[in-house]
């Protein structure tokens, strides 16, 4: 049992090693923060259907991603809590799946930063906080999310349930 609980701990690592690394990365770009993201690391939200070692993974990932952030604590909070319950429902509803494919982890994905994150964003506009400024903040987000989910999502779940690998995240 001690190795299992070893194995997860440092499994957690790794997600969120590679989630800061893409992140980053995903910023040299100027892709990371903003209205208009393509964060490379959310296609990681997808290990979150595969091991509950995923879900304090990527939320410590995007916490320590989120230090680079211009919007600073605010989008530490708020960010890491959007992946946090995004993470937690892709893991509770992760036997929905298409072909293997676990459908519900763009949604989740797309659905909780589009909010959270579109309203993060809204604060921060020059004009202040308003619902049209929050909806079209969480649009662009959320079509960022949804275009890295699955146009990177859907080749990593096919190399990861025809590799098998799978198998080894239980």
């Amino acid at each position: 049992m001690k190795n299992k609980k070893a194995f997860s701990l440092v499994l957690s690592a790794l997600i969120a090693a590679m989630y800061v690394a893409l992140t980053y990365f995903s910023n040299a770009f100027g892709l990371a923060y903003g209205e208009v993201q393509f964060r490379l690391s959310e296609v990681l939200m997808l290990f979150a259907a595969y091991t509950p070692a995923a879900i304090p993974g990527l939320t410590i990932g995007c916490f320590l991603g989120n230090l680079g952030s211009p919007f600073g604590a605010v989008d530490i909070v708020c960010g890491t809590a959007a992946t946090f319950l995004a993470s937690v429902c892709i893991y509770a509803l992760r036997k929905v799946t298409v072909r293997k494919f676990p459908v519900l982890f763009p949604v989740f994905t797309t659905l909780f930063n589009a909010v959270i994150v579109g309203a993060e964003i809204a604060y921060f506009a020059p004009e202040g906080f308003t619902l049209y400024a929050m909806l079209i903040a969480g649009a662009f987000v959320g079509i960022g999310e949804l275009v890295v989910t699955i146009v990177l999502g859907v080749p990593l779940n096919i190399a990861i349930t025809k590799t098998k690998l799978w198998e080894y995240f239980k």
